[in-house]
């Protein structure tokens, strides 16, 4: 062969080189969004990234199975708790993507940032019997006998969020009385989010105590007969933290995965799931921050009594 041909030959081979390179990243739900990030990703770098798609349980489970032999590169969580309590591990690699400064403080630190933001709400069926609720007591009403579910929050980061903030508003008695109410009235607990929807979504039940905002917003933006209720006394905000673990081999590729998901094009496509995007200069589709009425949790508090408030959840919603 020729050098000409040779260095023809060896050009041709780079792009299957970099391609080469991949990462593996764990990530809760939605998944169609991480799909799209993962293939914009490999079109831009020529990086692939394996993707495991779960709830938040799954995958703090799957990561606490393989700590012997780490197989995730970047972790996405439905829970801010999740990345503090790797963090406090020492498992997590510190890095501070550039587009991080366009984050408000709350929602980023030197180990782990928000991907995006979700707030917890009601979600109504307009074509049920009931009427439209305003806030959380709401549904302890009779109107709503057998009419309510929700999702657990041992298997959904963003139900156990929703339960910490009822604790912070309204004080424990008040909480578990309120849930006790609930119970009383029939409500449901089927599991992780779409379960707690799809009952509502199919009209067997009218109403989700506690539904990820961005599930049923999209759901309602394909045409599901469904209002999203962000309750008048305040409700929590569930910021989706992204995190690079410290057992990397890959970090460079690992980094320059966050700078993607935190550039314009990777928020863009935040923003189109109706999470609102972590970059406060970065348009979202749907209510922001500065519209919700928020109660402020304190997150790593709420956390060390993580076991505690599931037990007490399970007892009460288990009579």
């Amino acid at each position: 062969m020729s050098r000409r041909l040779l260095a023809l030959a060896c050009l041709g081979a780079l792009p299957s080189l970099a391609s080469a390179e991949s990462l593996t990243v764990y990530s809760a739900g939605p998944g169609a969004l991480i799909e799209t990030l993962a293939a914009d990703f490999r079109a831009e770098t020529g990086i692939s990234v394996n993707v495991f798609q779960s709830t938040t349980g799954q995958v703090m489970a799957r990561l606490e199975a393989e700590q012997a032999n780490p197989l995730a590169d970047v972790v996405i969580s439905a829970s801010w708790e999740s990345a503090e309590a790797l963090h406090d591990q020492g498992l997590l690699h510190e890095y501070r993507s550039p587009h991080a400064e366009h984050v408000p403080d709350a929602l980023k630190s030197d180990h782990y940032v928000a991907q995006g933001i979700s707030a917890l709400a009601l979600v109504w069926n307009r074509q049920s019997e009931t009427p439209p609720p305003t806030d959380w007591s709401d549904l302890t009403d009779s109107v709503y006998r057998d009419q309510v579910t929700m999702p657990d929050p041992a298997q959904s980061g963003a139900a156990f969020e929703l339960v910490t903030g009822l604790l912070t508003a309204l004080g424990e008695e008040a909480t578990w009385s309120l849930i006790e109410a609930l119970d009383d009235n029939g409500m449901i607990v089927p599991g992780p989010n779409a379960r707690a929807l799809n009952p509502v979504l199919q009209g067997a039940r009218s109403v989700v105590f506690g539904a990820v905002d961005y599930i049923a917003l999209g759901q309602q933006a394909e045409g599901e007969s469904i209002e999203v209720i962000f309750p008048e006394s305040g409700t929590v905000i569930a910021p989706r933290p992204m995190m690079i673990l410290a057992s990397t081999q890959r970090p460079e590729a690992a980094e320059r995965f966050v700078d993607f998901v935190l550039s314009e094009q990777g928020q863009a496509r935040v923003a189109e799931r109706f999470l609102m995007p972590a970059r406060s200069d970065i348009p979202g589709q749907r209510p922001g921050l500065e519209e919700l009425t928020l109660i402020e949790v304190d997150s790593a508090a709420m956390n060390a009594q993580r076991d505690t408030i599931l037990t007490r959840f399970r007892d009460t919603v288990n009579r």
